[in-house]
């Protein structure tokens, strides 16, 4: 099976297991929804959507995040992983958002990755999710993923991104991520299989034998 046969395979079966995959963070809006992402990062979505109602109540909005301040989101927030960084995060990307954007989370890659805490994956979840523009963020579970599925050599996550973007097409991206996520949480998880054992792996290479080495992110 070749590649793009190979993404076909995945395109259609993801399809049927998750037809309307929903967005895993708790959010009300695209602020909100960019705090939730910041927060992420080596944490698990369950985790972060206990801590973020309660942040949320205090401060939803860039305005109300910056009065806050960063000891009192620390105090919230401390139970995550990495709180301290992401407290002093949170509280100078607010103050970049009502200084430098009028209140209102950029709408474009650049700016959006200029403010603090923000990388290229926490922008292209902002983008895709909150403003449905075609992104493919590409976290642990996708990067093993498209290994695993031959779809690319997990270089590093730019090629993966870059490979993946190649081969659906581009209406199909903010769906597909999170089908993608949705799979290698559920199915082929980072222990659970090893390239031969999911229902996915097994129909994408029937005859693979020895476990899958995959690249870190």
């Amino acid at each position: 099976m070749k590649k793009r046969e190979r993404a076909d395979v995945v395109r259609k079966r993801l399809g049927e297991l998750y037809p309307d995959p929903p967005i895993p963070l708790h959010h009300r809006d695209p602020f909100t929804l960019l705090v939730a992402v910041i927060l992420s990062a080596q944490c698990t979505d369950k985790k972060v959507n206990e801590i973020t109602p309660a942040l949320f109540n205090a401060a939803s909005t860039p305005e109300m995040m910056q009065q806050l301040g960063e000891p009192r989101i620390l105090e919230i927030i401390r139970p995550l992983g990495l709180s301290k960084q992401k407290a002093k995060n949170l509280a100078a990307m607010s103050a970049m958002i009502v200084e430098e954007f009028g209140g209102q989370v950029p709408r474009n890659f650049a700016d959006l990755e200029s403010l603090p805490g923000v990388g290229h994956k926490t922008a292209s979840v902002v983008m895709a999710q909150a403003f449905g523009i075609p992104a493919f963020p590409v976290d642990t579970h996708i990067h093993r993923l498209a290994q695993r599925w031959g779809l690319s050599s997990g270089k590093n996550v730019g090629q993966t991104e870059a490979d993946l973007k190649r081969l659906f097409p581009e209406e199909l991206w903010n769906k597909l991520h999170l089908q993608i996520i949705f799979y290698g949480r559920e199915c082929c998880t980072a222990r659970g299989c090893d390239g031969t054992r999911c229902n996915l792996c097994q129909e994408l290479y029937p005859n693979r034998k020895k476990p899958v080495v995959c690249r870190k992110p």
